[in-house]
């Protein structure tokens, strides 16, 4: 445990930054989940809004430091293909 008062503080800081990331993920996913959906249903402009919807939460994740820049440009290049693919 911590015992020294800056890391009972950085502690402190940690649970609460951990909340805001946990949340700001989960709503990533909801986002990515959309989309996943709209695929397996066969609904092209339902596919195509949702990953328009999505691309910025997952570059706004990027900026807040939930994801690497490179794993929110592969999820967003992969589903871009599979929406593409869709007739």
């Amino acid at each position: 445990m911590a015992n020294t008062p800056q890391s009972k503080k950085r502690a402190r800081q940690n649970e609460k930054r951990f909340e805001v990331n946990k949340a700001r993920r989960s709503r990533i996913r909801t986002y990515l989940r959309k989309v996943e959906e709209a695929i397996a249903s066969g609904d092209k402009d339902a596919a195509v809004a949702a990953l328009r919807a999505a691309q910025p939460e997952l570059m706004r994740g990027v900026t807040k430091g939930v994801f690497h820049k490179n794993t929110a440009s592969r999820k967003v290049s992969r589903l871009a293909s599979r929406v593409k693919t869709l007739g």
